[in-house]
């Protein structure tokens, strides 16, 4: 048997382990962690790139220099004839009050779309009380659109010296003159009123069958109305349920013609016991009939 001399046992020794190390083993199985290769082919080249543009941007002058060539492409861009707007279009509004939208909505004119403040400009334009509301919005052609929602005035309201047109909410739409500027719309008086113009709007809707002679409403104390008609009568609703008591009364006048009568007020204020007040006239004749000599007029 040939003995193995020294040489061989050295190159033996030598010959390299086919089995990786272990500091390649750990490499080999973090490498087959889908976060690892993420991270080294993604977040690798972005701190890379991240630490040159902070290098770059810890000079001043660099960055400024930076900063102005940005603000020079972004003015540049917003000011491309596409995005400038020239024009201003207001639908929904009558003449007067498109003039009123235009001087509110205090936007100069050529300016670019990206520097108008639209949501300032519709603002402006709502706090007018002739505006419900309103919409803004840039069309091709460099025009901006604004489409009015106009209040509607409803009834014509006198307080003070002042006469006023409410809407159906009791918002204050213009100023007026005279009455007569409108007299196509109800007259309602009284400190509070513009507060109850919905409940206005429903007396006088009950009201219908004497509308012909209806004159107003005036709010007494901030509680309740009172009806003026023609040949100086009142009607004094209640506080609660005026609408209802107002009713009855019509109902009663259908049947009896107690409004064509000599009265100056009825009371409707007690619901158990309305009052009726005779004019002077009235109550004489009826003292003289009742052989009374008359001592002037009292609630019957």
């Amino acid at each position: 048997m040939q003995s193995l001399g020294p040489q061989r046992v050295y190159q033996r020794q030598l010959r390299r382990d086919p089995a990786p190390s272990r500091w390649q083993y750990r490499m080999q199985r973090l490498w087959l962690t889908p976060l690892f290769r993420t991270l080294f082919r993604v977040g690798l080249p972005v701190l890379v790139a991240g630490g040159v543009v902070g290098i770059y941007v810890a000079d001043g002058a660099r960055r400024a220099a930076f900063v102005q060539g940005y603000e020079d492409i972004k003015e540049k861009f917003q000011n491309r004839p596409e995005f400038m707007v020239g024009l201003i279009s207001v639908e929904g509004a009558s003449p007067e009050l498109a003039e009123a939208v235009r001087a509110k909505a205090g936007l100069t004119l050529p300016a670019s779309s990206f520097k108008l403040d639209l949501d300032l400009a519709r603002q402006r334009i709502e706090n007018l009380d002739a505006v419900a509301s309103a919409e803004l919005r840039v069309r091709p052609g460099g025009v901006l659109q604004i489409m009015i929602t106009e209040r509607v005035p409803v009834m014509v309201w006198r307080i003070d010296d002042r006469i006023e047109m409410l809407d159906e909410t009791g918002h204050r739409v213009a100023s007026l003159e005279s009455r007569g500027d409108r007299a196509d719309l109800p007259l309602v008086a009284g400190e509070g009123a513009d507060r109850a113009a919905g409940e206005a709007l429903e007396v006088l809707a009950a009201a219908q069958p004497i509308l012909p002679r209806l004159r107003g409403l005036v709010r007494i104390g901030d509680r309740r109305w009172d009806l003026v008609l023609d040949r100086d009568q009142k009607i004094m609703l209640p506080e609660h349920n005026a609408v209802a008591a107002l009713e009855r009364l019509i109902a009663l006048d259908r049947a009896e013609d107690v409004l064509a009568r000599d009265l100056l007020t009825v009371d409707l204020r007690n619901e158990e016991r309305p009052v009726l007040r005779l004019a002077q006239g009235a109550m004489t004749e009826r003292r003289k009939a009742m052989g009374m000599e008359p001592s002037g007029s009292s609630d019957l």
